[in-house]
């Protein structure tokens, strides 16, 4: 009796709750939540491919090849903690139609690469140079497609990677701002090699494309555009099986593999509201996380609390910048009062000098 009126009640409940959407308010409800995950689960293969199309759109460079800067950063470049300090060079890999993609690095004499290659994910397949792999003695690292079942050639250092993109990000040491030291940094960059292992008997001349004067924007809008770029990957790339669960939510998006990606205005506006609540979920998150310099500090540590306690060992007064072991190991933020519309500045800091 009883669980025939625990049931009873479940039913009537449920009844009253779907009488208070109709079904086209639940349909649009389902589409912001998912849209809200989407961009939770998305935003590093989205920042990946913004990167990419800006190499595709606005330069001569391609895939398998090698972007460059020629002088140090400057505000041209608009990616994710871009370093004014060394010469950057980027080589976007691509093993879909070419197989495995060589990444030849120089050995550390005369210069020297501190890199990092990662997939579409940005997760890390290995780091180049000195601190990487090859620790300073120069490697041939091997980017290897989804799936690879053949032998690996002896003198490689192989990267078995799930996806078929991703990039290697590369900095070349610059000993000063200087015209001689950035001219000898751009010539050791020059070193690194790109080509596929089917051409590695007699590899092409690695083919370099300055981006100094370009605007490379790889800023992520969170809106529509975000939908797009991720629509990008799923065509592209394969599932992995941890995303499984992402096909489904995404297919209530208009995104599915093999079809075109083409949201009625109804669902770009639903997509544009669940794109800017993802925002604020992630800024919050992030702002979760911080910790406070001194009481009632406006600036803020970006690290975990043990390393924050560690940090502020190294300080002699709580409002002084001189900690050095602190200033390698941590960024600080300053926050602004939530009343003048943005939740905060992220400057980085070099030789105790906030630059944002």
């Amino acid at each position: 009796m009883r669980k025939a009126i625990f049931a009873f009640i479940m039913l009537s409940t449920a009844a009253t709750t779907a009488a208070a959407f109709t079904p086209m308010e639940l349909a649009s409800r389902t589409v912001e939540r998912r849209a809200v995950e989407a961009v939770i689960w998305g935003i590093p293969a989205v920042n990946y491919d913004l990167m990419l199309q800006e190499m595709l759109t606005k330069t001569k460079g391609k895939v398998n090849q090698i972007l460059y800067w020629s002088r140090p950063l400057d505000w041209h470049n608009q990616t994710l903690t871009p370093n004014p300090d060394a010469i950057y060079l980027m080589a976007f890999t691509d093993t879909k139609s070419v197989g495995p993609v060589v990444i030849e690095v120089p050995p550390a004499e005369g210069g020297s690469i501190n890199g990092n290659i990662v997939n579409v994910w940005q997760m890390a397949l290995e780091d180049a140079g000195p601190s990487g792999a090859d620790q300073g003695k120069g490697g041939k690292y091997l980017v290897l497609p989804p799936g690879y079942k053949d032998k690996v050639p002896d003198g490689y250092i192989a990267l078995q990677s799930d996806t078929f993109g991703g990039y290697a990000l590369l900095r070349s040491n610059l000993a000063s701002h200087s015209d001689a030291d950035v001219a000898k940094s751009v010539e050791y960059a020059k070193r690194l090699k790109v080509y596929p292992l089917s051409e590695a008997g007699n590899p092409p001349e690695t083919i370099f494309t300055d981006a100094k004067d370009v605007v490379f924007d790889s800023t992520i809008k969170y809106d529509e555009s975000f939908f797009k770029s991720l629509d990008r990957v799923v065509q592209y790339e394969p599932w992995l099986s941890r995303d499984r669960a992402m096909i489904d939510q995404l297919r209530s998006l208009g995104i599915e593999k093999g079809k075109t990606f083409s949201p009625t205005p109804a669902v770009a506006r639903q997509l544009e509201a669940g794109v800017k609540e993802g925002k604020e979920w992630l800024a919050e998150k992030y702002d979760s996380g911080l910790v406070p310099f001194y009481d009632n500090s406006r600036w803020n540590f970006a690290g975990s609390p043990e390393l924050v306690k560690s940090a502020q060992a190294g300080y002699d007064e709580p409002r002084s910048l001189s900690g050095r072991s602190a200033r390698r190991r941590l960024q600080l933020r300053l926050r602004r009062p939530q009343a003048d519309g943005d939740r905060s500045v992220l400057p980085h800091l070099h030789q105790g000098q906030g630059r944002s």
